[in-house]
């Protein structure tokens, strides 16, 4: 009975580091490019020259550098234009496929980071 326990016991922990070695890798890319996000929120939002256009292309090249499936109709960008202050707010919204053995799930992401201009 206790190496039945003990049998058990190991395939419930290599299940689950299985499942971490790919859950772990996707969230860990979110996050590089949730900083990349804010670069370039930080470095395009204050250049008057740099249109949307111009700032969704720059999210879609760090979407491909971190090979995220991202299209342009997924990355959302918004000014904010009042007298006084200006901000750039820019969301992207995607999905990865988790295949674990017997079961795949998506993840859903939706990295965003925005400033405020003076």
């Amino acid at each position: 009975m206790q190496t039945i326990k003990l049998i058990i016991g190991l395939l419930a922990i290599v299940a689950v580091v299985l499942a971490l070695f790919q859950i772990a890798p996707p969230i860990m890319t979110n996050y590089s490019f949730q900083d990349d996000l804010k670069t370039i929120v930080l470095m395009d939002g204050t250049s008057p020259q740099k249109t949307d256009e111009d700032i969704r292309n720059d999210v879609l090249r760090k979407a491909k550098e971190h090979e995220l499936p991202i299209e342009g109709r997924q990355v959302k960008v918004q000014r904010l234009n009042m007298p006084g202050l200006a901000g750039v707010y820019v969301a992207a919204d995607y999905d990865v496929t988790i295949s674990l053995p017997g079961y795949s799930f998506d993840m859903h992401f939706n990295p965003n980071s925005g400033n405020k201009g003076f």
